[in-house]
């Protein structure tokens, strides 16, 4: 079987002038008739070294224009069911076109625009196949292919995110490429764009099945472990730190990659635990 839109072993099983046949990692005796097997091209252009005949290669399967597959040699920037940012390079009265990393540029037609596309900027695109024109599309209308919702996830799992567009409660992410959610305001303590990768951990799931994401750990787990990791930070600097409970909280999330309010909560817990002492300067270790 060759899989459209994804990366597959196939092997040589003839060569042409133009290029080379490749066919399944099966045994021809599967198929009453052995013209039956699935084959693909590959043009002898992409190769560097010459093929030989049963010899296995890894290729990108793609559709051109008029929906013909072929192979190719390049791994492109997307493959089908992905969801990744792209740039636009062109845009015509049907549709616009991405750079993807192949020849033939990839498609977004009008009606998987999410807003009208300017050549020259980046925007989250998911990838898929569509049968009627049997090519590979892409959109950014990421809800005809993305739920705002997942039965796999559940609150507390740590995911990647990808930022994909901004609203007046927050950021609407991409979650592990499979579902989307939202990063509230309160809740994005440092600078997010559009396109922009990050972590975070499932704080919510809504009875209609929505989903509510932080980017730090806001359970007994990720408070723990912020104030093993203060604790770690004082040992290894001789007891004592100048990152305080007044310090800016771009430094504070440069150090431990938390907001200032979730390092004050756990530098009030060390304390009320005494084991550490707050200064106008600096924090220190009770020994």
């Amino acid at each position: 079987m060759i899989t459209i839109g994804k990366i597959n072993t196939l092997r040589v099983i003839a060569e042409y002038p133009f290029g080379y046949a490749l066919a399944p990692l099966v045994d021809s005796q599967d198929y009453d008739d052995e013209n039956d097997l699935p084959t693909v091209t590959l043009s002898r252009d992409h190769v560097e070294t010459p093929l030989t005949l049963e010899q296995t290669l890894d290729v990108f399967v793609a559709t051109d224009q008029q929906g013909e597959l072929y192979a190719s040699i390049t791994v492109p920037h997307i493959q089908v069911g992905e969801t990744k940012v792209l740039k636009a390079v062109s845009a015509t009265h049907f549709g616009a076109f991405f750079d993807w990393g192949l020849e033939n540029d990839l498609l977004i037609p009008n009606d998987y625009q999410d807003t009208p596309i300017n050549p020259g900027m980046h925007y989250v695109v998911h990838s898929f196949f569509d049968e009627k024109t049997n090519r590979i599309l892409g959109a950014t209308r990421l809800h005809y292919f993305l739920k705002e919702g997942s039965a796999y996830l559940n609150e507390g799992d740590e995911v990647a995110c990808l930022v994909y567009a901004k609203s007046d409660l927050g950021f609407k992410v991409v979650i592990d490429e499979k579902a989307l959610g939202l990063i509230f305001h309160s809740d994005a303590f440092k600078p997010l764009k559009v396109g922009q990768k990050t972590t975070g951990v499932i704080k919510h799931i809504r009875e209609d099945g929505k989903i509510d994401v932080s980017l730090q750990r806001q359970d007994k787990t990720g408070r723990d472990t912020l104030q093993q990791a203060i604790l770690d930070d004082l040992h290894a600097h001789g007891g004592i730190s100048t990152l305080t409970d007044k310090s800016a909280p771009d430094a504070i999330y440069q150090h431990f990659n938390v907001s200032k309010a979730a390092y004050k909560k756990a530098l009030g817990a060390l304390y009320k635990q005494k084991k550490i002492t707050i200064n106008p300067d600096d924090i220190r270790l009770v020994k």
